[in-house]
């Protein structure tokens, strides 16, 4: 199944199952990350509303998200570093993200903003110390995020997080598809900027898979049900591109997984 969060006509958080164009109201489901286990048996309203009618929000409201940087190899290849043997790991906050279709906004203390396309996984079921053969028990679902990067900042320290966690700057959506529906391992994923290819590869070439992404993090502290893992970008990045590529007011950035769909956002300068 598929789903989306939204704002309702009163400006309230809703959930609607998506069926084909049109979205179907959950009743008494206001969060996703709050109604883990009944999505899908959640009544849905009889009438529903064209997806494109409606303002979408991050289909997740994440108490912790957790972002793996180096995790394909053509990406590690490309930054010059090893191969982790261990998943490299960091923070970003629930206020980082915004919804499909939402502005992602240049701060003017940053001169570069850069892209990243992500499989995202949705925690659906709480655990702590998960093994990886079980760890597919505990996801709910799969979206796409762009993990969104200031580089000038993210490269003025050796931890990331203050190049990495703005508020407002990371796209998550448009829909969550339910984890019975796809498998993480053999996904295609791309990001076009303005209509021009600039990553492409495949999940297969994940060096951390997300059964172990689970394993580790839920490791050092418990996951819980709307939990966010991004589990980390393809070769192709604008900061390593020579000449280098980064975000301007305009521009259109859409990032593809197979199977889900296209998350797509427009860049505007802030204020």
């Amino acid at each position: 199944m598929r789903f989306v969060a939204y704002q309702d006509e009163n400006g309230a958080e809703a959930v609607g199952r998506l069926d084909g164009t049109r979205v179907h109201r959950l009743r008494g489901v206001d969060r996703i990350d709050r109604a883990a286990g009944d999505l899908r048996a959640a009544p849905a309203a009889e009438d529903g509303v064209e997806l494109d009618e409606l303002t979408l929000l991050p289909v997740a409201r994440p108490e912790k998200v957790f972002c793996v940087g180096l995790n394909y190899r053509a990406h590690v290849e490309e930054t010059g570093r090893d191969l982790p043997e261990y998943p490299v790991l960091f923070p970003k906050f629930g206020s980082s993200l915004i919804g499909h279709g939402a502005p992602i906004t240049l701060p003017p203390e940053s001169s570069q903003v850069d892209y990243e396309a992500e499989l995202a996984v949705v925690i659906g079921r709480a655990g702590r110390r998960i093994p990886r053969d079980r760890a597919f028990e505990h996801v709910l679902g799969y979206t796409i995020a762009n993990d969104v990067t200031m580089r000038d900042f993210q490269y003025r320290t050796h931890q990331w997080m203050q190049g990495k966690a703005w508020d407002a700057s990371t796209p998550l959506g448009p829909v969550l598809v339910t984890a019975d529906e796809l498998d993480p391992g053999n996904l295609d994923i791309a990001l076009h900027l303005n209509g021009r290819e600039m990553q492409s590869a495949n999940t297969d070439r994940l060096i951390f898979d997300v059964p172990r992404l689970i394993e580790a993090t839920s490791q050092f502290t418990r996951l819980e049900p709307g939990d966010v893992i991004l589990t980390g970008t393809p070769g192709g990045v604008g900061y390593r591109r020579d000449p280098q590529v980064f975000l301007a007011d305009g521009d259109v950035v859409e990032v593809t997984v197979g199977g889900i769909g296209t998350l797509r956002n427009t860049v505007r300068a802030e204020g």
